[in-house]
């Protein structure tokens, strides 16, 4: 908890009650979301906090939309949650937060009440005719 999450958190009975800010602090980035530098990066004197974050987002999006091509099959919709999770739903309505794309096959597995195969001929071939 930091100072200024603060009056978002909760003092009662002598314990914090720690907000989601805190609660939901990220503690692994996934591989897909590793930072992309320059090849001068290291060698730099002055390094800006952020710098890459437009290229990490727009990269990011990208793979949303890819996976949104293959998961649409099953009746199912990947979105970003504010860069940092993802939020996978079905047609009923009924969402998942997934906190890397690793974990999102999985989860549509399990949302979609099916295995979800990759090489199964009449999916790929329903991805053809998509594209």
């Amino acid at each position: 908890m930091t100072e200024a999450c603060l009056p978002a958190c909760l003092l009662f009975e002598g314990v914090w009650d720690m907000c989601i800010l805190c609660g939901e602090m990220i503690m692994t980035v996934h591989w897909t979301d590793q930072p992309v530098h320059d090849a001068n990066y290291r060698s730099r004197k002055k390094i800006v906090a952020g710098e890459g974050q437009r290229e990490r987002m727009r990269l990011r999006l990208r793979r949303v939309a890819i996976a949104n091509q293959i998961l649409s099959y099953y009746g199912l919709a990947l979105k970003d949650w504010s860069g940092s999770k993802y939020m996978l739903f079905d047609k009923k309505g009924t969402s998942v937060v997934i906190n890397d794309l690793g974990g999102m096959w999985k989860a549509a597995s399990d949302l979609a009440h099916q295995d979800l195969d990759p090489l199964d001929p009449v999916f790929l071939k329903a991805l053809r005719e998509r594209m």
